[in-house]
């Protein structure tokens, strides 16, 4: 299964990744962007008073795969 992987800037400067479950596979990168824009223009994840996603830096797909030993 693959995921969405989107990465923001911390007001503190530091990396935070959302991700996301059950994702359209093939989003275009206009509206990926407007969604992440959307998600740090409303200011509602905070933490100890600091803002966990207030610039976007980029977003990818990420597919886990498993290989069962026995």
């Amino acid at each position: 299964m693959k995921k969405l992987q989107m990465r923001f800037k911390t007001a503190e400067g530091k990396k935070r990744d959302l991700v996301l479950n059950y994702i359209n596979e093939d989003l275009e990168e206009a509206v990926t962007h407007s969604a992440m824009e959307k998600i740090v223009s409303s200011k509602i994840f905070e933490k100890d008073t600091v803002q966990l996603f207030s610039e976007t830096l980029g977003a990818k797909y990420v597919e886990r795969t498993e290989k069962a030993i026995f």
